[in-house]
């Protein structure tokens, strides 16, 4: 797969899910990077082998899909038979994980609830939040009222009392 054009790198795999690959594999063994890229190089050049393969298949069969089967046809075609057994395996795996995350998207719809009444539901709960926090602030605005009354009738206090000192002062200078 030697080749001189600039993107080269736009048809790997990407060298980090390579080395990840050889770091699970053989932990404890160290990796020259030629020997990663020649790996890199491997790989990218198998996917195009068995992907090309799987084309023909495809195109044979009239598809306009390259399914799961064509891939594996593609490999027995290609003499790597003894993959198959292994393929499946994965191939199951990977259907399994996609059931579930299907499932996982899908409790919405399995609550029994239509859509409508979900959004009502929600717009119902936006609305009691709005209402809720209108009230706090509402509370908030008679308490602030309220003490700046207070502080009023404490000035206005204040002030009668000094009056009231200062007068009784001015008495006092009379009597003298």
């Amino acid at each position: 797969m030697a080749s001189s054009s600039g993107n080269d790198d736009d048809l790997t795999i990407p060298r980090a899910a390579i080395n990840k690959m050889i770091k699970e594999t053989l932990p404890n063994v160290r990796v020259a990077n030629d020997a990663r890229e020649l790996v890199v190089n491997c790989c990218t050049e198998f996917i195009h082998l068995v992907s090309s393969e799987a084309n023909e298949i495809c195109n044979k069969s009239e598809k306009k899909t390259i399914s799961p089967e064509h891939v594996i046809q593609a490999l027995e075609s290609l003499g790597f038979g003894s993959y198959i057994s292994e393929v499946k395996e994965v191939l199951q795996e990977c259907k399994t994980v996609a059931l579930k995350r299907r499932k996982a998207s899908s409790r919405l719809e399995n609550l029994g609830i239509p859509e409508e009444e979900l959004l009502r539901q929600q717009q119902e709960l936006f609305a009691k939040a709005r209402q809720q926090q209108a009230e706090l602030a509402q509370q908030e605005w008679l308490q602030m009222q309220q003490a700046a009354q207070q502080a009023q009738l404490a000035a206005a206090s204040a002030s009668a009392t000094n009056q009231a000192g200062s007068s009784q002062d001015e008495e006092d200078d009379d009597d003298i």
